[in-house]
């Protein structure tokens, strides 16, 4: 039986997303001269993996003259909350407490790190279903 088709990155085409997030339409060949150094694909690898983001749905192509413009269609921060909700549900049943409480348990976190959280919580918003339930009714 084949593997599940995921809608997730993987490493190559992360990487290839990041040159279009950067760089906005590129060519196969473009891509392939824009692979940072160490990290460079062979152009059949490219076009392959080009082909699989397009089928995911995060990019699209036009043709101009006989090659094929390749631009995405999904934003930078739009696949990262993907990714995040995605190990979110997988790692930590879905609980943004349990990620938050596995980072700060993380030991590699610096103080300003933690307070730039603290910040952020404090600013936060309560989603909509909160902010329902805490009003008072008149």
């Amino acid at each position: 039986m084949p593997p599940k088709k995921s809608n997730t990155l993987t490493e190559a085409e992360l990487r290839l997303m990041k040159i279009l997030w950067r760089r906005g339409e590129s060519s196969v060949n473009d891509l392939v001269v824009a692979m940072p150094a160490g990290e460079e694909l062979a152009y059949n690898s490219v076009l392959t993996t080009i082909r699989i983001l397009e089928q995911k749905g995060y990019v699209e192509h036009r043709q101009e003259g006989r090659a094929f413009v390749y631009r995405p269609c999904v934003a930078e921060a739009e696949a990262s909350r993907s990714e995040i909700r995605h190990v979110l549900g997988r790692f930590f049943g879905n609980s943004r407490e349990r990620l938050l409480l596995s980072l700060l348990g993380d030991e590699e976190i610096s103080q300003e790190e933690l307070q730039r959280l603290k910040q952020a919580i404090e600013s936060a918003e309560p989603d909509a279903e909160e902010r329902a339930s805490n009003e008072v009714p008149r």
